[in-house]
């Protein structure tokens, strides 16, 4: 297998996860040992990395990421992520786009769990050792550590340039320690939601959807392209954890000339099964919210009344009559005994 392929099935494997170093996770840089020429939170902008042409601010060329001033002490820079939540990272890519002839040679990554922030005591595990870099370009690698961090240290040998580090992977909640019998978001990415499938997803971004707060702006959320043809498009996503829903939000924030017409939501309860297999299964699912009216920029809540009897369920699918823009998704509900049991 050449090493195009492997990069290949590594970042197709590393999509079917959430990127637990997004600002939309909650995510922060909070410390650079240098950041002289490009801050440290560019890093993990959710946005691609940009060239501006001919851009120059007070120290040098602007640059879309974190970059360290060149090194003359035989040292190495490093900078500290702290994680939204707790996740099980499974890949991570480290970008260099238009890092030329400012490239870290190698970067390695070290997690930790904690509480507060690390110090001199901490223990850290090295999750990816040192890494070759090339120019301008991604590099995929699979994270074979599995337990929950939430602090993750990328250090570059010996300095230079990182566009965007990106960690994929899996929030995680410890399900036992939560009460069963209040009313959580369980959709919420920090609570281990993700999203299993969509028709079409020609615009912003699906894990939006997830995320909290509300949309900054129209790309902050899934937007479909219009639809000439018969039909409506859709998304699925799997529950953090199996639940009884008794209230939803869809939130069309910023979409004001593009907002579905309306809405419907089905669900199931499914133990085991690929995505895929998943993706086809739901063509059979069941009504959970029959189809509602939606308006533009709003915050449209449905309440238990509004929400047929179903019992516990594990994914949603969220239909939009024909096309358009949701900024939030969240589902609400009450944990599932017979699941936590399992757990």
């Amino acid at each position: 297998m050449t090493e195009q392929n492997t990069q290949s099935d590594i970042a197709a494997y590393a999509q079917a996860f959430v990127n637990l170093a997004s600002p939309r996770f909650g995510t922060e840089v909070v410390f650079a040992t240098d950041d002289f020429f490009a801050a440290k939170e560019r890093m993990i902008a959710d946005h691609a990395p940009v060239w501006k042409q001919d851009v120059y601010d007070n120290n040098g060329k602007w640059m879309d990421g974190w970059e360290s001033r060149r090194r003359r002490d035989g040292g190495k820079d490093h900078a500290l992520i702290r994680l939204g939540g707790k996740g099980i990272v499974r890949a991570v890519n480290i970008d260099t786009s238009y890092f030329t002839g400012n490239f870290p040679p190698a970067a390695s990554l070290e997690a930790c769990l904690c509480d507060g922030e690390p110090d001199e005591n901490t223990e850290w595990v090295e999750i990816l050792a040192p890494l070759t870099l090339g120019p301008s370009a991604e590099h995929y690698a699979r994270i074979a550590y599995d337990m929950p961090v939430n602090w993750v240290r990328v250090t570059m040998f010996p300095d230079g340039g990182i566009a965007r580090l990106r960690l994929y992977g899996e929030p995680y909640q410890n399900w036992s320690d939560v009460d069963d019998s209040a009313s959580l978001e369980l959709s919420a990415l920090k609570n281990g939601g993700r999203v299993v499938g969509y028709n079409n997803a020609h615009y912003g971004d699906t894990w939006a959807l997830l995320a909290e707060g509300r949309g900054k702006d129209m790309g902050d959320g899934w937007e479909t392209r219009r639809r000439r043809e018969p039909g409506n498009d859709w998304i699925i996503v799997e529950l953090g954890h199996a639940g009884v829903v008794d209230a939803l939000e869809i939130d069309t924030a910023h979409f004001k000339g593009n907002f579905p017409e309306s809405f419907s939501i089905d669900a199931a309860y499914i133990e085991k099964g690929t995505d895929k297999s998943i993706v086809t299964q739901s063509m059979f699912w069941k009504e959970l919210v029959p189809r509602q009216t939606l308006s533009a920029d709003n915050i449209h809540r449905i309440k238990a009344r509004d929400i047929l009897d179903f019992g516990p369920v594990s994914h949603v699918k969220l239909n939009i009559y024909p096309d358009g823009g949701v900024s939030r998704l969240r589902v609400f509900g009450r944990p599932s005994k017979a699941k936590l049991s399992n757990d």
